[in-house]
């Protein structure tokens, strides 16, 4: 099969050119690269540490004078010529460097028209262009791997980014809805199924944010999930653990019956079993919500009174 050809646009307004390298590299992973311009005021000389990696790396600049002061004047242009290879059909993809937000509708529009898109830019890039794109790669996170290679004996510190980074739990919560829509189907789930996925719904995610260098050992040191190989395939499922299960079932009944008469109130229920039980999550034993685990426990038994959700020891039939 042939490789996938891209177009590499880069914003020079917004990418500095030490990052050059680190997308060029990173592009390989994808196909090859058909056409590669950059944008900017040539003019300037903010322009000038470009002006060196243009050479070097044969890519194409074209020049956007900067008519009014403030504006960022290559963007149309670049919105301009990325239409236009677009109707050429003489690629597969697109990669749109830039931290700019404004690139966002670009993203779609490509999408749209069966492109591939990948994204770089570096972590303040908003996430409606991260969200645009088939796939969005932190330039940071990239050059931070080339450090630890370079200067690994200096033992730099990492930048603290985590602000721009998907939660973990938000994570793991996805993973346990892909495993269990699999068991419901009575298939097994694919460790690359759930890369898939996950890059899918999410299309900055990466293990590298997080420390990692493969799937398969960030999803092995979270605590809900275990891989296992069948053949050359290598399986996730969730790590089975009926006895907590009973033991949160009998916590929550004891604290309701503890209440008598009053009942207790849900969202107070709630907070005493995760406080209890940090661990516990009604997804894995095949509940969306804590509302429907604890429905289903017969004993009790949930009414609403003044806009509550009390929950109650329910009386057993005479």
């Amino acid at each position: 099969m042939d490789d996938k050809r891209y177009a590499v646009l880069i914003d020079s307004d917004n990418i500095s050119s030490k990052y050059i390298s680190n997308i060029l590299d990173e592009m390989t992973k994808y196909g090859v690269i058909t056409y590669k311009r950059i944008y900017g005021d040539w003019t300037s000389p903010q322009a000038g540490k470009w002006k060196k990696e243009l050479m070097e790396n044969s890519i194409t600049p074209i020049q956007q004078f900067r008519n009014t002061v403030g504006k960022n004047a290559t963007d149309s242009t670049l919105i301009i010529d990325a239409m236009d290879i677009l109707y050429t059909k003489n690629v597969d993809g697109f990669c749109i460097v830039s931290s700019d937000g404004d690139f966002t509708r670009l993203a779609s529009r490509l999408r749209e028209s069966g492109m591939e898109v990948i994204g770089m830019g570096e972590n303040k890039t908003p996430r409606s262009f991260r969200a645009a794109c088939s796939v969005f790669t932190d330039l940071e996170l990239l050059q931070d791997q080339e450090d630890e290679e370079i200067t690994a004996i200096n033992n730099k510190q990492r930048p603290n980014r985590s602000h721009n980074i998907i939660r973990i739990s938000k994570i793991e919560n996805a993973i346990i809805e892909i495993i269990q829509e699999n068991d419901n189907k009575g298939k097994q789930t694919d460790l690359g199924e759930i890369g898939s996925r996950l890059q899918k719904k999410y299309s900055d995610f990466d293990v590298r944010n997080y420390g990692y260098s493969s799937l398969s050992t960030f999803i092995n040191e979270m605590d809900g999930f275990k891989t296992y190989k069948v053949n050359n395939a290598v399986l996730v499922k969730l790590k089975e653990d009926d006895n907590i299960k009973e033991q949160v079932v009998k916590y929550a009944i004891d604290n309701v019956r503890a209440s008598k008469a009053t009942g207790v109130e849900l969202a107070i229920l709630g907070q005493r079993i995760h406080s209890q039980y940090p661990k516990f999550k009604a997804k894995e034993y095949g509940y969306s919500t804590l509302t429907k685990f604890v429905s289903s426990i017969k004993e009790l038994l949930i009414e609403t009174t003044d806009n509550k959700r009390i929950v109650f020891i329910r009386k057993k039939e005479s």
